[in-house]
C-alpha cells in the first residue's frame, strides 16, 4: 500500500480538496486494517528504539484537521506501542498572555523535540494560518506593529507568514529535525455524523463543544484557507499529506505506514559499544563478584 500512499502527498501549488476523496481507502478493507495497524505498531516500536538510541535526529509530526476528524484517535492507535520515554504529544490551545507577549512561533519553538525524540503537534503553528485567517481579528491580540486594525491585515501579511513558517521548518530540518505533516481530510457529512454521535451518547458529551458547531458554519471559508495553506507550505523538507479521514481505521493505517517509512529512510544505528575486550572484562568482573 505504501506506493499508493504517495498520491496523498502534496507536490504541486494548485491544491483543490475536492480532488481528494475523503472516503478513499486505496482498496484496503476494514477487516484487514487491524492487522496492518498492528504491523505498523510493531515496526514503529523497533524503529523508535534505534531512533532514540541513535540520538542524532528528532521527528516532528504535525496533525491538522477540521473538528472531529480523528486526530486524538490517530495518535492513540498509531503510537500505542511506542516507548513513552521517547515520544510526546503537545496540544496547542488558545495562546496565553505570556505567549502573546512573544512572537507567534515562540511557544512552538519551546515544544520542539530534542534529538532522539518524536514530538506530535496536535494542532500546531498552522493555526496561525487557519483560524486567524478565518477570524483575522485574532491577529490584533498579537499586537504586531503596523497591524492595529483588521483592515491592515492584507494578502502581503499572509504571504509573509507563509514564508516565516517555511523558514522556521527549513531551519529546524537543517539542524536534524525531520518533519511529517498530515492534514486529515474529513467531509462535511461525516463531521455531522460524528457531532450527532457525540450529542446522542451521554458518555461522549464531554467531547462536544458548542464552539465547534460555530466553526462548522465557516466550512467553506476553512476549505479555502486549508487549500492555500497546503499549497504554500508543502515543501521538499516538510511535505504535507492529505489523508482521507472519513474512515478512521484507514487514516490510522495510512499515518502509521508513512511514519514507519520516514524512520526507515534514515540511516539509523545503535551507538558503537565499548571495546570488546572492555566488555569481556566487565562481564568477567561481575561473574566473579
Amino acid at each position: 500500500m505504501l506506493k499508493e500512499l504517495k498520491k496523498f502527498k502534496v507536490t504541486n501549488s494548485n491544491v483543490r480538496l475536492a480532488d481528494f476523496d475523503s472516503g478513499d481507502t486505496l482498496g484496503l478493507k476494514k477487516d484487514s486494517a487491524k492487522d496492518e495497524l498492528e504491523n505498523n505498531r510493531k515496526e514503529l516500536d523497533g524503529l523508535q528504539d534505534i531512533f532514540y538510541a541513535d540520538n542524532r535526529y528528532s521527528l516532528l509530526i504535525i496533525l491538522q484537521a477540521p473538528d472531529a476528524a480523528g486526530k486524538d484517535g490517530a495518535i492513540r492507535h498509531v503510537m500505542s506501542g511506542v516507548n513513552p520515554q521517547g515520544c510526546r504529544v503537545h496540544s496547542f490551545k488558545s495562546p496565553s498572555d505570556e505567549e502573546l507577549d512573544h512572537d507567534y512561533l515562540w511557544r512552538h519553538y519551546k515544544a520542539l523535540p530534542e534529538r532522539g525524540m518524536i514530538e506530535i503537534f496536535n494542532r500546531s503553528h498552522y493555526e496561525n494560518l487557519l483560524i486567524t485567517r478565518v477570524h483575522p481579528e485574532y491577529i490584533l491580540n498579537e499586537r504586531i506593529p503596523g497591524y492595529e486594525k483588521v483592515e491592515a491585515i492584507d494578502e502581503k501579511f499572509w504571504k509573509k507568514r507563509y514564508e516565516q513558517i517555511n523558514n522556521f521548518e527549513k531551519h529546524i530540518h537543517e539542524n536534524g529535525t525531520h518533519i511529517l505533516k498530515f492534514f486529515l481530510n474529513l467531509s462535511k457529512d461525516e463531521q455531522k455524523e460524528r457531532f450527532m454521535e457525540r450529542l446522542s451518547d451521554p458518555t461522549k458529551h464531554w467531547k462536544f463543544n458548542s464552539a465547534d458547531l460555530k466553526e462548522r458554519g465557516y466550512w467553506d471559508e476553512y476549505r479555502t484557507v486549508y487549500e492555500e495553506m497546503l499549497q504554500n507550505t508543502s515543501t521538499e523538507y516538510a511535505p504535507w499529506h492529505i489523508i482521507p479521514a472519513d474512515k478512521k481505521w484507514f487514516s490510522r493505517v495510512a499515518i502509521g505506514e508513512l511514519i514507519v517509512e520516514k524512520l526507515k529512510s534514515l540511516d539509523l544505528r545503535y551507538p558503537a559499544a565499548e571495546d570488546p575486550e572492555a566488555l569481556k572484562k566487565a562481564k568477567h568482573t561481575l561473574e566473579n563478584e
